[in-house]
């Protein structure tokens, strides 16, 4: 698989790796060292051995970058590539071109201004590797310090990302329970509904028959009412005619 060239962290140019000689380590960065000068014959000393020191410098720089920065490697044709971070120091102008090429690639990939977005996200990441790799050329332990707070600023994204999964997942199981807590709801309503007609209807049948045997009894009360009314009357009618057969009888 080819690496994506279009990265804001600056590479060298690819090397060929043999596939006959052992693959070099990724955290051992191979330096170039340069021919050896010809021995003098002149009695004049040499000059103070300041370039091995460089060279160890350099080394120990290249280094930490493989560390910190992992060099890319593909295959391409059966053969093997590997293309590492650059060493070369950077200067103000880089830093300027670095941000312009970050501001031009996020409106070329319609990168979000706000919210969650990964090609955003991808963007500032490359220009930070960047920003590290610069620091590191100049200044080893201040690269080192960066790492530490690049891989924290990671890890606190990747648990907010596993943060806002876990919620997402736990919602739509939630959404899925308060569904089908819906359905047996909406459910148990018609069923009450149902039997709240039901109800009705056999108090409705209760009042019909309460008021059908209210009339009856009023029917019957009124009868019974006059019928004893009639009977008094002729009680009366009775006691009257017999005080007056009673008055004749002691008058005779």
């Amino acid at each position: 698989m080819i690496p994506p060239i279009d990265s804001l962290l600056k590479y060298d140019h690819p090397l060929l790796v043999s596939r006959n000689v052992e693959k070099k380590s990724a955290k051992a960065r191979p330096f170039k060292v340069s021919a050896q000068q010809p021995t003098s014959t002149s009695p004049i000393p040499s000059p103070p051995k300041a370039k091995p020191v460089a060279i160890d410098v350099t080394k120990q720089t290249e280094e930490i970058l493989n560390a910190i920065l992992p060099p890319r490697e593909w295959t391409e044709n059966s053969q093997l590539w590997i293309q590492q971070v650059s060493s070369t120091p950077c200067t103000r102008i880089d830093v300027v071109h670095l941000q312009e090429q970050l501001d031009l690639k996020l409106q070329q990939r319609q990168a979000r201004e706000t919210g969650i977005c990964p090609v955003r996200r991808e963007l500032y990441s490359q220009c930070f590797d960047e920003l590290i790799r610069q620091v590191t050329i100049n200044c080893a332990e201040r690269g080192l310090l960066l790492l530490r707070v690049r891989d924290e600023i990671r890890m606190t994204i990747s648990a907010y990302q596993t943060l806002y999964e876990s919620s997402v997942a736990f919602g739509m199981r939630k959404a899925l329970q308060a569904e089908e807590g819906k359905t047996d709801m909406e459910k148990k309503i018609i069923d009450l509904e149902t039997e709240k007609k039901e109800l009705e209807r056999q108090l409705n049948e209760q009042k019909a028959k309460c008021e059908a045997i209210e009339k009856r009894e009023n029917e019957r009360r009124q009868v019974e009412e006059k019928k004893h009314a009639e009977e008094i009357q002729f009680l009366k009618r009775t006691n009257q005619q017999l005080k007056v057969s009673k008055a004749k009888q002691i008058k005779l």
